[in-house]
């Protein structure tokens, strides 16, 4: 295949950190977060949505700890995923402690909201002693009042001074194991801060549009924010914030970061709109394979068009591909080649078949690569 450069993202260059065992920044994969929705408190109902998560494939998932009851279940929640925890932090510097010592791989925090110097070295303290990173969390909603004071109103430059204060008091404390974050629900506001904090600091970038609404809403907001922010190469790791289910959260991300080629997971699919030309009902046969295919997390295309005008341009470039004909059937395409007929109406139930036989023959690939690679290695030692 040709170099596209025009289709290449240069990342910033920041530095890395470990969130658990998941790394953010320098060349790490930028990793996809969501948070729950339950009461952390409810050690059953949050592990459960934390599980969920992970399915969909989140990275990373955060917990709401307003109280002491919450970080008293952290322990359990924390033992029981299979991803790093994220214990979120508003003031109360004893709850961070907590988080700390319950196995939080990182505490989302503003180190001039939880008191005197004593208090912040306390939580510094204990972020060592744990392996904690932390994540620096400025909101436009929420800024200092002496900024507000100063620039009469939330701005980038407020938000950024606001970042770069709040990381110069862990700096002071030698801790410099931190991201940060610079959110609000306006995409200008939040794109432009985005901007000024990479060129001010190499801390890696905690992406997100906060409060951005509700699933389509949410989405579109969140997409073009982030997506603007992560082709100018800045960002290591996003949260969608959706008032919607928290696994929604993780497949927008994915197909945020899917879109720009930054990420792949799960089967890509390629549609057409419909329109009079289609040979099949295009719109209800995708919907029922993205249902029917959500288990498969192998990165594969498939391509689904309703007719030959860019039917066959699109199957050229797909894994697996099926274009609508006439007399009630298609083309079926196998690595951008024609391969078979089929009746439109086994289309789902064949499509999904090559599909699952595709995702298991790169796996089985991926594998004995992996297995080649460190019996190189062994040899080598």
């Amino acid at each position: 295949m040709s170099v596209r450069p025009w289709r290449d993202v240069d990342r910033r260059k920041s530095r890395k950190i470990k969130v658990g065992s998941i790394e953010v920044g320098g060349d790490s994969p930028i990793s996809v977060q969501t948070m729950t929705n339950t009461l952390t408190s409810d050690a059953k109902a949050t592990i459960a949505q934390v599980l969920a998560c992970a399915e969909a494939g989140a990275d990373i998932v955060r917990v709401s700890c307003p109280d002491e009851a919450s970080t008293a279940a952290l322990h359990e929640i924390v033992r029981e995923s299979p991803v790093p925890i994220v214990a979120d932090i508003h003031f109360h510097y004893k709850r961070a402690i907590e988080a700390a010592e319950a196995g939080a791989a990182c505490l989302r925090i503003n180190p001039g909201n939880i008191g005197d110097a004593k208090r912040v070295r306390e939580v510094v303290q204990a972020a060592k002693d744990h392996g904690c990173s932390m994540r620096i969390g400025v909101n436009a909603g929420s800024l200092e009042r002496h900024l507000l004071e100063k620039y009469a109103e939330p701005c980038p430059e407020a938000m950024v001074e606001s970042a770069l204060d709040h990381a110069r008091i862990l700096e002071d404390n030698d801790f410099r194991e931190f991201k940060i974050s610079v959110k609000a629900s306006d995409v200008f506001l939040t794109v432009a801060a985005y901007h000024g904090l990479a060129d001010a600091c190499d801390y890696p970038l905690h992406l997100g549009i906060t409060e951005a609404g509700g699933l389509q809403a949410g989405t579109v907001k969140s997409a073009i924010g982030m997506g603007s922010l992560l082709w100018a190469g800045i960002g290591d790791t996003l949260r969608v914030s959706l008032s919607a289910d928290p696994v929604e959260e993780v497949k927008v991300g994915y197909e945020i970061l899917k879109s720009l080629g930054l990420r792949r997971r799960g089967v890509t699919v390629i549609s057409c709109p419909s329109c009079a030309r289609q040979g099949f009902d295009v719109i209800k046969t995708v919907g029922i394979l993205e249902e029917r295919l959500a288990h498969i997390s192998t990165p594969l295309t498939l391509s689904i068009i309703g007719c030959v005008v860019n039917g066959p341009g699109e199957a050229r470039e797909t894994d697996i591909g099926f274009t609508g004909g006439g007399a009630g059937s298609g083309m079926v395409y196998l690595s951008g080649v024609q391969d078979h007929k089929l009746e439109n109406g086994k289309m789902v139930d064949h499509i999904v078949e090559l599909v699952e036989r595709k995702a298991a023959e790169i796996e089985a690939e991926n594998a004995a690569s992996e297995g080649a690679i460190a019996s190189s290695s062994q040899a080598a030692e």
